[in-house]
């Protein structure tokens, strides 16, 4: 039982979704912390108010309705989206497009690879 449990959390996937967690949760302190510091402030000078929670905010029939309460998790979804676009996705997705150039090999050589194969299918074939 140990033995399993052991293998289990030695697993690639398993060590990589816990790293994904903490890093996700770190990054997640970083946003917060731009969006308190940069943006809050930015719709402050353009809304008067911090965030949108009230903007646009409306009583009917005894229930509150307020739209800048979604728009401000729209806002914040869009930053992170765009952050974890910029500062992760883009770059790791450079690194791999560098490891493919240096990693595929030259056309003349798969041409050399192809012609070879075809001599051993030919004389293979022959016999």
């Amino acid at each position: 039982m140990i033995k399993g449990f052991r293998e289990f959390i030695m697993r690639g996937n398993v060590v990589d979704l816990a790293v994904a967690v903490v890093i996700g949760a770190a990054f997640g302190a970083v946003i917060d912390a731009f969006v308190k510091g940069i943006i809050s402030p930015l719709i402050a000078a353009i809304a008067g108010q911090p965030n949108l929670d009230h903007v646009l905010t409306f009583t009917l029939n005894n229930a509150d309705f307020s739209i800048g309460v979604v728009l401000t998790a729209v806002i914040n979804f869009l930053l992170i989206a765009a952050a974890i676009y910029f500062i992760i996705v883009m770059p790791m997705n450079a690194l791999a497009e560098r490891r493919r150039r240096t990693e595929e090999p030259a056309p003349e050589e798969v041409a050399e690879e192809i012609l070879v194969l075809r001599e051993i299918r030919d004389a293979l074939q022959a016999r």
